[in-house]
């Protein structure tokens, strides 16, 4: 099979690229043949190495470019991406050929599902974020610093400014997400819909066509098998961006009430009003990957304290595929990979005080030890791998496949059906 993977970036910028990357690397290692096809370079070595094609534009995103206004034209509607792929898919056979669109709210821009309708060439798409649904792409107001339940589109969600810097920009993206609706309409493009977690299910189904078929493929998680820790717990940990939406700062206020000290691994526009305010946090900045796993083996637990959705939180699983137990909001999809009291433990979302009583339970080293074990056996019952997750994307590619080589058929057989000539009509039995 020929699979065309389109996404904004041609190199690992976070997850969703990561994600997307390396599905092509392991894809083309199983024979597939494999196209990336994206609009901001520059393209990671690995691709082109694998014997990978690569189509990239060099094109901007919003945060390389230097031409706002220019730049806004394009998110709404990218004529050259729309133009590149159009050229891009009429190499292909619709008969062996899939294109699996993975992002295009950073760069592409909606315009990406005219040639892949014209072409007629069976696609889907994966729903890392929320941009196919709702126009800011996660359901969340910034603003009001929680979740958004408005209707997207409706006359309270275009009221509302829920835009993480302007109200101007949420504009510009409901703009884009009329021509992604209308014109290119994307929701009944993408029939079948890849999601990373039942919430995201749970989110987005009322939202899509009812004939949308939904495909639960968990992302890969790159963690060596080792065993957990043998010294004794650590310190409390988050890693990520350091903002409110990730519950930044109510992990630094229930540390305090908990008695224990806070450490962070990255970076973002919370922190350093968070280290002002809470003059014990330890921010250690953004970490190499095996930094970060290391650091999660010999933590106490990890704090995933987030207030909006998340698709399927990567660093919950990296926590525990090294034996590190999770304590997670409940608003979050990383939730669904914690057994509570088990493994780590839920609490409610936006409630320091509730965190803070589950950090002072974990200050017990006995609980601590004991729910590093089972989050290590739990995972590694059942390890999210790289072959895991492409054995099912393999398996949802062949259905898409299946399906549009049923629908052609159809189409081909209701084409070579005639007519009889007139008068040679059987008639009706009631009068034969």
């Amino acid at each position: 099979m020929r699979v065309v993977l389109v996404l904004d970036h041609a190199h690992i910028n976070g997850g969703q690229a990561k994600v997307a990357l390396d599905s092509a690397l392991g894809l083309r290692s199983r024979g597939h043949a494999v196209t990336v096809f994206a609009a901001v370079g520059p393209v990671d070595p690995r691709l082109g190495a694998a014997g990978i094609r690569v189509v990239c534009l060099g094109q901007d995103d919003i945060a390389s470019t230097t031409n706002k206004l220019a730049f806004a034209t394009q998110a709404i509607w990218n004529r050259k991406a729309a133009a590149a792929l159009a050229r891009e898919l009429r190499h292909y056979d619709p008969a062996d050929t899939l294109v699996h669109v993975h992002a295009f709210a950073k760069s592409l821009s909606p315009s990406v599902g005219v040639p892949i309708r014209a072409s007629g060439l069976p696609c889907l798409y994966t729903m890392h974020e929320f941009f196919l649904v709702c126009p800011n792409g996660g359901f969340y107001d910034y603003p009001a610093k929680a979740i958004c339940h408005r209707t997207p589109m409706s006359l309270s969600c275009l009221g509302t400014n829920c835009d993480a810097r302007s109200y101007p920009r949420k504009l510009l993206r409901v703009v884009r997400h009329v021509g992604l609706d209308h014109v290119s309409r994307l929701p009944d493009l993408f029939r079948h819909v890849v999601t990373i977690s039942a919430l995201q299910e749970r989110v987005i189904a009322p939202l899509l066509p009812e004939t949308t078929v939904f495909h639960r493929v968990d992302n890969p998680i790159s963690v060596a098998k080792a065993p957990p820790r043998s010294g004794p717990p650590g310190d409390f940990l988050f890693v990520g961006r350091i903002s409110t939406e990730k519950g930044a700062p109510i992990f630094a206020e229930a540390a305090r009430r908990a008695g224990v000290r806070p450490v962070f691994v990255g970076d973002g526009p919370s922190a350093a009003e968070l280290k002002a305010r809470y003059p014990e946090s330890v921010m250690l900045g953004w970490k190499q990957a095996g930094e970060v796993q290391a650091l999660m083996r010999e933590a106490r637990a990890l704090v995933f304290p987030s207030i909006w959705y998340e698709g399927q939180p990567l660093t919950v699983y990296e926590a525990l595929a090294v034996g590190c137990p999770v304590v997670v909001s409940d608003a979050c999809a990383g939730r669904e990979a914690i057994e509570d009291g088990e493994n780590g433990f839920w609490f409610r979302s936006g409630d320091p005080a509730a965190l803070a009583a589950h950090l002072s339970r974990l200050t017990d080293d006995a609980l601590a030890d004991r729910l590093s074990r089972q989050a290590h056996e739990r995972y590694w019952s059942g390890p999210l791998s790289v072959d895991a997750h492409l054995d099912r994307l393999e398996q949802v590619y062949e259905r898409v496949a299946r399906e549009a080589a049923g629908q052609r058929q159809r189409i081909v057989a209701g084409a070579t059906r005639r007519p009889p000539p007139i008068g040679t009509e059987t008639p009706p039995r009631a009068l034969r």
